[in-house]
């Protein structure tokens, strides 16, 4: 927190009175509300991204919807190595929460909250149409546009995170054809724009009464249908049927201040996207509820397959009949019920299927050696090792001088350059890792001698904050920049991961 009071002292001249954590929601991007020193100065928001290049996205897209006039947090600065920026303050009442009692009554809201639910799905297309021009998508993260690529890296979450998770059979190369339909029909398509991408009521801010719209950092060119299927057939959000009608047609209305376009054709292809969109966060839910143990994504399995069965009844899976069969096992077989017996039976499986592929969805050219390093609290236990290999090594950084015991340090990690610089002067960490890079060399350059394509290394201390978070990084860049190993960083307890992509070494 200390780097985000210096940056604030960068933008302000002053620094603030406090800084206090949030929680955070599905991202591993961490936010805190900062409070000014002057009650005449506004709180804002301080971010800490897992990536320079998607915190850049963010930011330039900030601008250029600001530049259209349109309700977004504008951005007050950005560090040097883009890691951290601060934003408006848009106060803590969501969409989502404003919605709450519509939702804890089954979906029957009242005129209020459809008052505004109407008003969002208003600006939607403003929000796709005002943005739809070159400069915006040169500034998207991380890709410029839906392409075929992008659609298949969705249906193959779905199949890895959640299919492979919940036990369901299945044969690959049939799944495969009908995925490739889909993709053809999703991409055929003429209505596109700026798509949102994770447009829903969480992403929503009410402040004042005005919607204001945040998270766009993934947002690319596509087709228009995906966002508004996100928004209505959130699961969570249980939106009955006349009421998804009823806004759809609000869109409608609005989407024609940009173009004409027939209603029944427009629904149609909607349907389709409803589909796409209920596959993918299947396997979102898969991935951050059955894997991840995060109670929100599990509880929304169950309304996410009640999606799906609807989808088969209208006969929207007609077309892919293989893909159909699989989605009544899943609606039949209450796959939501799975057990975490069964849930962890399958990780050893799923991450055979992972090695496979490029971050999981994208099949390589060729076996490479992939390193995997965490960094722990010993209190929470050592990392599984989920490639099926059985373990690797574990380091123990507890016998080293701890930055943690001082205050000054507390509230910042191994990460921030205040503890590097305590860590390198004090000399005992560098002392332990010389040792360990020597084994750490010796083991990667016989891996990769073998052609094995798996390596884990894990560093514990108390916290897991200060010494092991130094530790792993370095080593991480360490054999990154040594052998050009892709590398796969993962700081347990600070929620980061980062990856250092395989390149070629002199």
């Amino acid at each position: 927190m200390n780097l985000l009071r210096e940056l604030y002292f960068k933008s302000k001249g002053t620094y603030p009175n406090h800084i206090e954590p949030l929680s955070g929601a599905g991202s591993n991007r961490k936010y805190y509300r900062i409070i000014p020193s002057k009650d005449s100065d506004p709180s804002c928001i301080g971010v800490v991204g897992t990536s320079a290049e998607e915190n850049r996205a963010f930011c330039h897209l900030s601008q250029l919807f600001i530049s259209k006039h349109l309700p977004v947090p504008a951005v007050w600065v950005v560090s040097d190595d883009g890691m951290r920026y601060i934003q408006d303050d848009l106060g803590d009442t969501s969409l989502y929460k404003l919605l709450e009692d519509g939702r804890k009554n089954g979906g029957n809201y009242s005129d209020e909250e459809k008052t505004l639910i109407k008003q969002v799905i208003s600006d939607l297309p403003r929000l796709q149409m005002e943005m739809a021009y070159k400069e915006v998508y040169q500034h998207c993260y991380p890709v410029q546009m839906m392409d075929g690529n992008s659609v298949m890296f969705d249906l193959n979450y779905f199949k890895y995170c959640y299919l492979k998770l919940v036990g369901i059979e299945f044969n690959e190369q049939q799944l495969q054809i009908d995925f490739d339909n889909l993709r053809e029909h999703l991409l055929s398509v003429k209505e596109c724009g700026f798509q949102y991408r994770d447009f829903q009521a969480r992403n929503v801010m009410v402040k004042d009464g005005v919607p204001y719209y945040i998270d766009f950092q993934g947002g690319r060119f596509g087709p228009i249908y995906y966002d508004l299927a996100s928004f209505l057939w959130q699961a969570s959000s249980n939106f009955n049927k006349e009421l998804r009608n009823e806004m759809i047609n609000v869109y409608i209305e609005s989407y024609k201040a940009y173009n004409d376009i027939d209603t029944d054709y427009f629904k149609k292809q909607l349907s389709l996207f409803v589909l796409f969109r209920t596959l993918q966060v299947l396997g979102a839910y898969g991935f951050r509820g059955l894997w991840e143990k995060k109670k929100h994504f599990i509880d929304s399995i169950p309304l996410a397959l009640q999606n799906l069965s609807e989808l088969i009844v209208q006969g929207v899976c007609n077309d892919y009949p293989y893909l159909k069969q699989i989605c009544l096992q899943l609606v039949a077989s209450d796959s939501n019920s799975v057990t975490s017996k069964t849930v962890e039976g399958a990780k050893n499986s799923l991450a055979q299927e992972l090695l496979k592929n490029d971050k999981g969805y994208c099949k390589k050219t060729d076996k490479k050696l992939v390193v995997r390093v965490f960094s722990f609290s010993y209190k929470k236990g050592i990392p599984e090792d989920e490639s099926g290999n059985g373990g690797g090594y574990v380091f123990d950084c507890r016998s080293t001088h701890n930055p943690g015991r001082y205050e000054q340090y507390k509230q910042i990690t191994g990460l921030d350059k205040p503890v590097i610089d305590f860590l390198e002067d004090d000399g005992e960490i560098v002392q332990f890792l010389d040792s360990v890079y020597k084994l750490a060399d010796f083991h990667v350059r016989r891996f990769m001698e073998r052609g094995f394509t798996d390596l884990m290394f894990s560093f514990g201390c108390t916290g897991g904050q200060h010494r092991s978070v130094y530790s792993a990084q370095h080593l991480a860049e360490r054999l990154n920049s040594k052998f050009g190993v892709e590398v796969r960083i993962f700081h347990r307890e600070q929620n980061i991961s980062q990856v250092l992509e395989a390149r070629p070494v002199n």
